[in-house]
């Protein structure tokens, strides 16, 4: 389920960074050192030691100053006030470039290259990082795992936040041959830990320019020390040489797993699964995924729960599934437990960690490997946790529901005005299959459901299956001039929701798959279209994902309920806050051709703009929200709208020219910050 940018070797072509002179490289070595030698570290195997990985990093960095040009005469030093934050430049790079060709040369060979290495001399004591805690401990080990190659891709994408294109660039330079899976497999490393992976190489367990001293073995120190006397005594040219290189280094001591070890065990003990009582659900502040209680037939079935925690903890013998930003590490305490019993062929274990739904099953007939689904699930509150997937099959998906979930229907969003199906439950709150959608968009179901009153949350909401554990919530936030109040988005189980939601259908499924929390449809404007042609409508699809990004279309509707929406070119990063709470403004335009043939451009914009102005082949000014212009032109229009209090806002999709001459899209108007259109699809 993860994608991932792919290089051939064939398509890069490294270019090595200028060579800077000596007092340049000097400077920028000082002011980037800790960064450089975190950087080398992490790239160096672990397995001579921490106290000698600790000083060939720092042996590393300090001679890649040896590649740099002469100074010229009476050249003035480099600067010593570090740069503004931001890009460090090329000197950086270049230095970059060489501890990173320099750390896999190392790695590649490590006894012999860290045996010949002249590391800083450090007498009488043993130097290594401060313990980190857990989950550095759980990252340090698998880092250990892999190939110097993917650490320093892992190092480069996450520590170094360079892009896949840029990191391929480097490994490349630095003599990788096969930069492309290096970056594959640093990118199924980063899965694992998720958001998270950045703040954990920025902690203390791979900082190795903040390290703890101890002393080295007294008692071998002395036998090094009279040995070293007596071969002074012998052969005094050598003694020198003699006091540096003289018995092996103590072997360094194994990282400290107790704690993980213990961990690990306890959340691998079925009697420690954490169960909420069957009614606290009723009686709390917290309506979610906690308050959950075990249900199924087999919900005391030890031997099955040892199974399926056996399975989560150590992933042998079953087959892992995860969407798009889950952390696949092992549960570091004990999970609670939702469900286990049969459902359709196998028997399934659910369970929820937190942050996380691991949903285990195993085939009834004891043949075929057992699967282990996870998915996020942290946030998840009275809609986005009212259920979880447990089974499907060609007739469907069965969900098990909430249990404050009092009724629950199945609709097809495509008729709105066809009333919803009553959907059966069982006892344990396992529905009967929901349909999937076909492929030809001739039907695309969804879950209806109604929370309890005994929660005081009485109101119904629409849960569309996109393939994963938790469906996706569906809502929508109406026209202005409507009689709505501009406010956040409401349930779409309303006449008018259905409605809206109906044209917006056929986009769902290409969002399958994908890790998707939301799914909320933004009318931002209502236009007349000339001609008497009716109304049109303009709306922004807005995607929130469980790992809290934002992907947003914005889209051109007809007045023929039938036709579907037509995309309005614009940009597209993987984050945007256009069309939230915190993008409230959007402006946006397009060609359009009328019954009559007449070619026009039309342009709408939010509730808040008072002025429309389009540049280029379309030039026109008025006030209020939209603007429709007669043009045989073609080309891209330059729009702005007026936003009181927050000036000027850019069109959907153009490009605002930086000072130094590059470019960047612009999407809402807080501070030109980008748009995005994301992976909503426009049907055929």
């Amino acid at each position: 389920m993860q994608s991932h940018e792919t290089f051939r070797s064939s398509d890069i072509s490294p270019s090595a960074p200028p060579r800077p002179r000596r007092n340049d490289a000097e400077a920028a070595l000082v002011e980037h050192y800790p960064r450089l030698v975190r950087l080398a570290h992490l790239i160096l195997p672990p397995a001579p030691g921490r106290h000698r990985r600790v000083l060939a990093a720092h042996a590393v960095v300090q001679k890649s100053l040896a590649g740099a040009s002469p100074s010229l005469p009476g050249a003035a030093p480099g600067p010593t006030v570090p740069a503004q934050r931001g890009e460090p430049g090329p000197v950086f790079a270049w230095l970059r470039e060489r501890v990173v060709s320099a750390a896999l040369r190392a790695a590649a060979r490590p006894g012999r290259s860290l045996g010949r290495m002249p590391l800083p001399a450090v007498l009488g004591l043993r130097l290594f990082p401060r313990a980190g805690g857990d989950d550095e401990l759980a990252l340090e080990a698998a880092l250990a795992t892999v190939p110097p190659e993917v650490r320093a891709a892992f190092a480069l994408r996450v520590l170094e936040g360079l892009s896949s294109q840029s990191a391929a660039l480097l490994l490349a330079a630095a003599g990788v041959s096969a930069p492309d899976e290096a970056l594959r497999a640093a990118e199924r490393l980063r899965s694992t830990f998720g958001a998270d992976a950045e703040s954990l190489l920025h902690g203390a367990e791979f900082d190795p320019c903040t390290v703890q001293a101890r002393p080295t073995d007294l008692l071998r120190r002395r036998h090094r020390t009279r040995l070293a006397a007596l071969v002074a005594a012998v052969l005094l040219s050598a003694s020198a040489a003699t006091l540096l290189t003289v018995g092996p280094e103590p072997p360094a001591p194994a990282p400290p797993a107790t704690a993980l070890a213990a961990a690990s065990a306890r959340a691998a003990d079925p009697r420690l699964l954490l169960r909420a009582p069957a009614e606290q659900w009723s009686d709390t502040a917290r309506v979610d995924l906690t308050q959950w209680p075990a249900r199924g037939a087999r919900a005391g079935d030890t031997a099955l729960l040892t199974r399926a925690l056996d399975a989560w903890v150590r992933g042998t013998g079953v087959r892992v599934t995860f969407t798009p930003g889950t952390p696949t590490a092992p549960p570091a305490a004990p999970a609670r437990l939702l469900f286990a019993g049969p459902v359709d062929d196998f028997t399934v274990v659910l369970l929820h960690d937190g942050a996380r739904i691991i949903r285990y099953a195993e085939p009834l007939t004891g043949r075929g490997a057992a699967v282990l689904e996870l998915a996020r699930a942290d946030d998840a509150d009275v809609t986005t946790g009212a259920a979880v997937s447990v089974s499907r099959t060609p007739l469907g998906a069965r969900f098990l529901l909430a249990p404050w979930i009092d009724e629950s229907a199945v609709r097809d969003l495509l008729r709105p005005d066809v009333p919803a199906r009553r959907l059966a439950v069982s006892a344990d709150g396992v529905t009967d299959p929901v349909p999937g959608a076909s492929g030809d968009c001739s039907r695309v179901p969804a879950l209806q459901v109604r929370s309890s009153t005994r929660i005081v949350e009485d109101h119904s909401f629409l849960l569309a299956d996109l393939g994963e554990l938790s469906p996706a919530h569906l809502t929508w936030s109406p026209a202005p001039g409507t009689g709505a109040p501009a406010r956040q988005p409401r349930e779409a189980t309303s006449s008018a929701g259905l409605a809206a939601m109906a044209r917006s259908a056929c986009a769902l499924p290409g969002l399958r798959g994908t890790g998707v929390r939301a799914v909320n449809r933004w009318e931002f404007a209502r236009q007349t279209l000339p001609e008497q042609a009716g109304r049109a409508t303009w709306t922004c699809i807005r995607v929130e994902s469980w790992d809290g990004r934002g992907r947003v279309e914005v889209a051109w509707e007809g007045p023929d309920a039938r036709s579907r929406p037509v995309r309005v070119p614009g940009p597209t990063p993987e984050d945007t806050a256009a069309c939230s709470r915190f993008g409230q403004h959007l402006l946006a335009g397009t060609y359009w051709t009328a019954p009559s043939g007449a070619r026009y451009y039309l342009a709408a914009g939010s509730r808040a703009l008072t002025t429309v102005t389009a540049r280029g082949p379309v030039s026109a000014a008025v006030r209020g929200q939209v603007l429709a212009v007669r043009t045989d032109a073609t080309g891209q229009v330059r729009l702005t709208g007026t936003v009181p209090g927050s000036g000027e806002l850019r069109g959907w999709g153009e490009e605002q020219r930086e000072p130094g001459g590059s470019r960047r899209e612009t999407g809402d108007a807080r501070s030109g910050s980008s748009g995005e259109t994301g992976h909503v699809r426009r049907g055929s």
